[in-house]
């Protein structure tokens, strides 16, 4: 993976789950460091116990904008320039609309969407003067389908796609080095969805999404949706009247019941 071989890369959400697989899985690739991010201090510190390469933590707060460019700055201070970043963190607050309170909208929209572009802006300075660096960004299949029950969450990923594939977009014409890679995944068994059900599609080890974002930042995929019937999510969407789209969403794929016993990470 010469991709990852003497590249410093910054990964948030990383004290648990996904992030932390990731760091895992490509501290043994070479890096030249691992710049770790979560609010989770003690698991970021039991996190570099385990990995044979330097490692950067930060335990901050992605709501808040000041501490991001804080670290950013602190980087800068010690010559260390991020070459890839993977903007990993995200929340779920799995319940209806309504009975959500302005925190939850603000708490979600500023941890999985807000924070990414603070994070990829901060991160472009630094590509720009190398010329070249790759940002990875990890939205979800809820970016594609609406769902009951997860309304908030669905906006904040939907809003990520867009940004990201715009974000790729404008650096292939002004910062052709700098690529963009958007990963759309279904449910994952880490935990974060614990309680779904999904009868047809199905629900993803984490394991195997860690494996496939690594090879497809290797590989500059600009998407990768997992599994692969996710694929064929946008053409349906686009083909099908809205009504039996809604059918086989709701009737065959299980898709809009799937959140009706969700109970998540504490």
């Amino acid at each position: 993976m010469k991709k990852y071989h003497g590249k410093n890369i910054l990964i948030t959400g990383a004290a648990s789950g996904i992030g932390k697989l990731l760091a895992m899985k490509i501290a043994g690739f070479g890096p030249s460091s691992l710049i770790l991010v979560d609010l989770n201090q003690e698991g970021l510190s039991e996190l570099t116990k385990l990995l044979e390469v330097k490692t950067h933590i930060y335990a901050l707060d992605l709501q808040d904008t000041k501490s991001i460019t804080t670290m950013f700055s602190d980087l800068e201070s010690q010559g260390i320039s991020v070459d890839i970043l993977i903007n990993n963190a995200g929340v779920v607050i799995g319940k209806n609309f309504e009975e959500h309170t302005h925190e939850n909208i603000d708490f979600t929209m500023k941890i999985n969407t807000q924070a990414l572009m603070h994070m990829a802006l901060e991160s472009l300075k630094m590509m720009k003067i190398k010329g070249e660096g790759h940002i990875v960004n990890i939205a979800s299949a809820a970016g594609l389908v609406s769902n009951p029950g997860m309304s908030v969450y669905c906006a904040s990923k939907w809003a990520v796609v867009g940004w990201s594939d715009s974000l790729r977009l404008e650096m292939e014409k002004f910062h052709p080095g700098i690529k963009v890679t958007t990963v759309l995944p279904y449910y994952i068994n880490t935990g974060m969805f614990d309680g779904v059900k999904s009868p047809i599609i199905p629900i993803l080890e984490p394991n195997y999404v860690v494996d496939k974002i690594i090879k497809s930042v290797a590989r500059n995929c600009i998407f990768l949706r997992m599994p692969a019937i996710i694929n064929f999510v946008p053409l349906l969407r686009g083909i099908l009247p809205v009504r039996i789209f809604d059918f086989f969403a709701e009737h065959v794929f299980g898709i809009y019941s799937s959140m009706k016993y969700f109970k998540g990470r504490k």
